[in-house]
Formats: structure tokens, C-alpha cells, sequence
């Protein structure tokens, strides 16, 4: 049986921790999202992002805590929105998937 199926969307949860005084982050999660995310980041560079845990629900990785990112988020004018979606249109004809 799945038990991760079961739970709830409240219940899927990431929770990321790390001090000053130490070079790792942890990363638990409930997330089958996230740990798709992460599964294939140890796979492709296992000498930088490690499993460190797992149960039938849940995993926990470690990582450097310079991989965790905080974002501006993306302003944007109406002028680059409409270019934006001309470029796509042209785009899309181009393609024959309009």
C-alpha cells in the first residue's frame, strides 16, 4: 500500500532547516513532487545532494545551503506581456499548432 497517496494536501509538507553555523540545509518532505525534484538532483550529482533518510511517507536529503534560493519576483510591463505573447503566437502559426 502507497501511504503517501493518503495523505492529505496538508499533510504533504517540505520543511527546509539550516543555522548559521553549519554548510548543509536539510530538506524533509512529504511531497511526491519534491521528491521527484530531489531524487533526480542526487542522481545527477550525488557528491552534492544526498537521501539521508526515508520511510513508506516521507524522505529527507542534505544539501548545501547555498542551493537554497529566495527569488525577486518576475515584473513584467504590459508592453513585454503583449510581445511576449505575439513572439508565441508567431510562434504556434510557425509550428501549425495554432
Amino acid at each position: 500500500m502507497n501511504f503517501i497517496s493518503k495523505l492529505s494536501k496538508y499533510e504533504q509538507e517540505t520543511t527546509i532547516n539550516f543555522n548559521v553555523a553549519e554548510s548543509d540545509a536539510v530538506v524533509y518532505t512529504r511531497s511526491k513532487a519534491v521528491m521527484r525534484k530531489l531524487d533526480a538532483l542526487v542522481n545527477e550529482f550525488p557528491e552534492v545532494y544526498k537521501c539521508i533518510g526515508e520511510t513508506d511517507i516521507d524522505k529527507t536529503y542534505s544539501m548545501p545551503k547555498k542551493y537554497v534560493s529566495y527569488r525577486k519576483p518576475r515584473r513584467m510591463s504590459e508592453e513585454e506581456k503583449e510581445q511576449r505573447r505575439e513572439r508565441l503566437k508567431r510562434f504556434h502559426k510557425k509550428m501549425g499548432t495554432e
